[in-house]
């Protein structure tokens, strides 16, 4: 993965340059200076490289790879080394002595670069390339293939039959969109071939585009597939192959398959030969690529190919194994756990048919393929690897890491992507862009993998946000297929024991018993370490290691993700860390050193550790981006006796994004000039503690001008809470808990110009009764009333315009009579959930939901959860 090592480099050697400045000798700031801008060139190198031409630079990119990664070692080995020396003796040559091995990396990277020039030089590339459409020709796809693939999926074929012919008279496209091997082409097959399709179009002709294709191939394709004979064929120019197209088109009713598209180019190039004479003709796409899609389909609803059900999967399957034949009574079980295990993929499900078919079919047997299932299909059968590849191949570079990436999590693992952005980040694998965080490059990154059908999302968030994605195992295999050859991580299954030795991938992915995860970056299993397992349930795993053997080829962890482990490792072995995500109680990490961790940019634990206490010397931890624990956190004041207050001390933790939970604080303005782009903030006091709003600045929340989410959580219904706080215009999420609500300061939340979702938590209103003005909450699309105590609700369509969800859950007071009938006209509403509510309350949301539905809102969902 030599981009992304290029990446990860790039981050590192202006981290170095930016933060330990200090440790550098006279000359080094120039020679990493030097460094910064070659690498820069390589990576400029391999985003303008054709992909069509990628396999010529193969053992380039090796060469890029292996010398990026020894360089970054390096400079993280002999920086992390003056950084522990500092307290014993520091040493001041480490660079010195060290430096031939930059010196001899240097020159490699010289030399890939001079070898780079060479290759843009003979291929006649420019810094400028735009992709070549001069490439092979299209293939007209034949029309006889076995359909024994088609099963199910018959809601699917009605509805594209039906845009078909529907009454419209102008040229349309219609799309089909969805993952390789889901069944695209075969669904427009099977709607090609019928009968009526046939009957009512003129002409049909059948193309497949694919990723090497080229403007005259494509038109030769077509006019072949319509049978027109082409007299001089080799000597026509484009536009005579276009000019022939569009007059044997002209005033028809004409019916073309346009299958496997990539690139939106490919229609433009020969869109113009397609007449729109109002002859009520058709266009059908198919696509993996869902931003190709809508460009070609102009805004018109692109069609979603669905994963097959269970009863789907049994048939299909039971077809490819036994044809016209029933399944055995002893193999059914093991067969539908089997079929189910293909997760809705008809590609997997055809490919493990087939193999199935021509196997002796025992129960034994088939235990056995399906223990290792993912492997079984991408071993046996190379053109299921192939369709599968087709997506990976075709990404952008930047994306590639990315995506392999995906594959150190379990098979159907329910992937959160906040935390696997924020991964992303401290594996120094995005791509900065101006204007934007890198937590914001990740999220665009993960909406064009979803619009590329490489994951799959799972569920939103209350924002309508992408909450959590999983990958379907077939390409979770090829992650893994991939990233292993590339050197990229190392996936570990099942139990522990033994695991000692060299390896020379920089990333290790443990997964052990019930999905439980835990990613280990830049550890390498070295003689100077010894791994052991004690105990099953959780694991305690425990590295001791001696610091008399660290040397270049020890590297310490940098990135650390636990789930159900216990891990103990020294102070030294996190000296470079900078992501750590714990979720159990067994992680032991002083927080009282946590300043000593100078590269930390994420802390994640999400188990209750009580009240925590963190260091005054964190604000001068300038790399901060996420501090996360569950308890009461005790942060300190920056401008207190324990911090200096010379000015050359003052730290602005300019990436400092998330503070949660923070307890009994005082904000006063100095302290929020230090963390200016604060994004997400969860604040608690005590009611114990509070003698008085105005001693602790709530108000003064005002100036963090980019904050977008605040739960403020009080530990009993405090009386004028909202009065006393000024929230920033910039607030789009706002959760309280424990707050009581007078009229008046409902107004200040009806106000709040930009909120989109509002959760309320055993809060009381005031009388028991809300009734919203006009005006109010305009951009509100989600509303939570948790064990709110609330009896009257009055308000109509025109307080709540754009609400799309409301949840309800009544634990606690059951007094609310019912949801306001007003309701019933929000055009924007999606969704009600109820958890636990009374009757009446059931009552009014199923009354809701019966004028939604006479609105034409079919989508709209009620979910009710009793007791």
């Amino acid at each position: 993965m030599a981009y992304a090592a290029l990446l990860s480099l790039i981050h590192v050697l202006q981290r170095t340059l930016k933060y330990d400045c200090s440790y550098l000798l006279p000359g080094e700031e120039q020679q990493i200076e030097s460094l910064l801008g070659k690498v820069g060139y390589l990576q400029e190198f391999l985003d303008n490289f054709p992909r069509e031409n990628i396999e010529s630079i193969e053992g380039l990119e090796r060469k890029i790879s292996d010398a990026t990664c020894q360089t970054e070692d390096i400079i993280e080995f002999c920086i992390a080394k003056r950084v522990f020396e500092e307290s014993t003796t520091h040493s001041g040559d480490i660079f010195t002595t060290s430096f031939h091995e930059i010196a001899k990396l240097i020159e490699e990277v010289d030399f890939i670069k001079t070898r780079a020039e060479k290759i843009v030089h003979e291929s006649g590339i420019q810094e400028d390339l735009e992709r070549s459409t001069s490439l092979h020709v299209g293939s007209v796809r034949p029309v006889s293939w076995d359909q024994s693939n088609m099963v199910g999926l018959d809601d699917d074929l009605a509805k594209i039959k039906d845009r078909l012919v529907r009454d419209s008279s102008q040229l349309e496209i219609v799309s089909i969109v969805g993952m390789g091997g889901i069944g695209k082409t075969s669904l427009a097959h099977k709607v090609y071939i019928d009968k009526y399709i046939e009957y009512h179009f003129h002409i049909r002709a059948w193309l497949t585009v694919s990723q090497e294709y080229c403007v005259r191939g494509i038109l030769l394709g077509l006019l072949d597939s319509m049978k027109i004979q082409i007299a001089m064929r080799s000597e026509k120019r484009i536009d005579q192959l276009g000019e022939l197209l569009y007059k044997n088109l002209k005033d028809r009713r004409y019916l073309f398959v346009m299958d496997d598209v990539w690139d939106i180019k490919a229609w433009d190039s020969v869109k113009i030969y397609f007449p729109n004479d109002k002859t009520r003709s058709r266009i059908l796409l198919t696509t993996r690529l869902k931003n190709v899609a809508n460009y070609i389909s102009s805004g018109s609803p692109l069609h979603h190919v669905r994963f097959l059900n269970n009863e789907e999967s049994w048939n299909l399957f039971c077809q490819k194994v036994f044809g016209e034949g029933c399944c055995p009574l002893e193999l059914e079980k093991i067969g539908k756990r089997i079929a189910e295990n293909c997760r809705g993929l008809p590609l997997a499900i055809i490919v493990i048919g087939g193999l199935l078919s021509k196997a002796t079919k025992t129960p034994h047997y088939w235990r056995s393929i399906s223990k290792n299932l993912s492997s079984e299909i991408s071993s046996n059968d190379e053109q299921c690897s192939k369709i599968l590849s087709l997506s990976y191949k075709h990404l952008p570079y930047h994306l590639k890491g990315c995506f392999l990436f995906m594959g150190i999590f379990p098979e159907d693992f329910e992937i959160k992507v906040r935390e696997l952005t924020k991964l992303w980040v401290a594996e120094g694998i995005l791509k900065a862009a101006c204007s934007k965080t890198l937590e914001d490059v990740g999220e665009e990154y993960i909406l064009d993998l979803v619009q590329r059908s490489l994951i799959l999302v799972q569920s939103k968030g209350s924002e309508g946000k992408i909450k959590t994605c999983r990958i379907h195992d077939l390409l979770r295999d090829l992650c893994v297929r991939e990233a292993q050859k590339e050197k990229f991580f190392h996936v570990i299954e099942g139990s522990l024991y033994g695991i000692q030795g060299d390896t020379s991938m920089r990333r290790v992915s443990i997964h052990y018993k019930n999905n439980s995860l835990s990613s280990l970056h830049e550890l390498q299993f070295h003689h100077a370490t010894e791994w052991t397992l004690q105990g099953d349930d959780p694991m305690l795993v425990q590295s001791r290691s001696s610091t008399s053997h660290y040397s270049f080829n020890y590297r310490p962890v940098k990135v650390l993700h636990i789930e159900g482990f216990h891990f103990l490792l020294d102070e030294m072995e996190l000296l470079n860390i900078r992501y750590i995500y714990c979720y159990n109680e067994y992680f032991e990490l002083s927080i009282a050193s946590i300043y000593k961790l100078r590269n930390l940019q994420t802390i994640i634990s999400l188990k209750y550790c009580g009240d925590i206490e963190l260091p005054p010397e964190l604000w001068k931890m300038p790399q901060l981006r996420h501090v996360k624990l569950k308890g009461d956190v005790h942060l300190p004041d920056p401008l207190s006796s324990e911090i200096k207050r010379e000015e050359k001390s003052i730290v602005v933790l300019e990436n400092l994004q998330t503070l949660s939970r923070i307890y009994n604080f005082v904000w006063t303005e100095e302290i929020l000039k230090r963390i200016p782009n604060l994004r997400k903030l969860a604040i608690r006091y005590d009611y114990k503690m509070v003698t008085g709003w105005e001693r602790y600045y709530i108000n003064n929340l005002v100036h963090l001008t980019k904050l977008e989410s605040l739960k403020c959580c009080l530990t009993s219904t405090f009386p004028y809470f909202l009065l006393h706080i000024t929230f920033p215009t910039s607030l789009k999420k706002l959760t309280l808990d424990g707050i009581k609500l007078y009229p008046n300061e409902l107004l200040i939340l009806g106000s709040m110009p930009n909120l989109e979702v509002l959760k309320l938590e055993r809060s009381a209103f005031d009388c028991c009764e809300w009734e919203p003005n006009e005006g109010e909450f305009l951009k509100l699309k989600f509303l939570l009333l948790f064990d709110v105590k609330l009896k009257h609700w009055r308000a109509d369509s025109i307080h709540f315009p754009r609400l799309e969800c409301l949840v309800i859950s009544d634990w606690r007071w059951k007094l609310l009579d019912e949801i306001p009938n007003g309701f019933g006209e929000i055009s924007t509403l999606q969704s009600i959930k109820l958890y636990h509510c009374g009757d009446s309350i059931v009552r009014s949301a199923k009354k809701i939901e019966e004028e939604q539905f006479s609105w034409g809102n079919d989508a709209f969902e009620l979910y009710i959860k009793k007791f």
